[in-house]
């Protein structure tokens, strides 16, 4: 899980979205984007924990590619949220953070964002 809180918010600058909702979307298959807390690591480590628990990497699946708990994952945190963005500004709760999270390994990934 990859805090990419100040990317996003980057972006909104930069796109000059002063007011309005930003939509930041994830266009893979094993990889996702959620919002979480970011003030305590353990919460991440938490989850992905309690992923793999719930949906371990060599569980039975039928998909011959060996990465079906990476669609599973992808598929229950989910491919996009939205964030208000009010003067420019994202916002976020007071412990809350934008997350990409890979679930199948390191490569190349893209995050688009709409506003």
């Amino acid at each position: 899980m990859i805090n990419i809180t100040s990317d996003v918010q980057n972006a909104v600058r930069e796109i000059k979205l002063s007011d309005g909702i930003v939509t930041v979307f994830c266009p893979h298959t094993t990889a996702g984007i959620t919002i979480n807390e970011s003030a305590d690591p353990d919460v991440r480590s938490d989850i992905l924990k309690k992923l793999e628990d719930l949906i371990p990497y060599n569980g039975q699946y039928e998909h011959s590619e060996g990465n079906s708990d990476a669609h599973i994952k992808s598929s229950l945190i989910g491919n996009s949220v939205q964030v208000f963005v009010e003067k420019g500004e994202l916002q976020l709760g007071t412990w809350q953070a934008i997350y990409f999270c890979e679930f199948d390994g390191s490569r190349y990934r893209e995050v688009w964002l709409k506003g």
